[in-house]
């Protein structure tokens, strides 16, 4: 599964997993196969109300130990969605989304990839809020 694939699938499997009277009957099944589906897949098993991504993120991240400043760093994001947070994986993710500056200038990269994340979250049925 692609880099974006996965960051979907978890937030929006978390979702699904904090509103479960919402949910049909048959959604465990579902959402246990949500992280290995692909990234078209998990979009089209998006609920039909949108995912509030700050609400599920501000809540991983009251479960996480780490001050993490998911907000505004791709990093942070990755480390507190479980993923991958090396400059490899942000080169790839960056690959993924369509990146044409230099990845070897990771703070460009970095401000881009966030951006774009919350872009792609948002054109996929995530409500992200303005400030985000």
């Amino acid at each position: 599964m692609s880099i974006f694939g996965t960051i979907l699938s978890t937030i929006f499997h978390r979702a699904n997993a904090a509103t479960p009277s919402a949910a049909p009957a048959d959604a465990p099944a579902t959402q246990a196969a949500a992280p290995s589906a692909s990234p078209e897949a998990a979009a089209a098993a998006a609920p039909a109300a949108p995912v509030d991504i700050d609400a599920v993120l501000t809540g991983l991240a009251a479960q996480n130990g780490q001050n993490l400043n998911w907000k505004e760093s791709i990093v942070d994001l990755l480390k507190l969605l479980g993923l991958d947070s090396s400059l490899d994986s942000r080169k790839k993710l960056a690959g993924e989304l369509g990146y044409t500056g230099d990845t070897n200038d990771s703070a460009s990269m970095n401000v881009w990839l966030i951006k774009e994340v919350r872009a792609k979250l948002a054109a996929n049925g995530g409500k992200v809020p303005a400030g985000l």
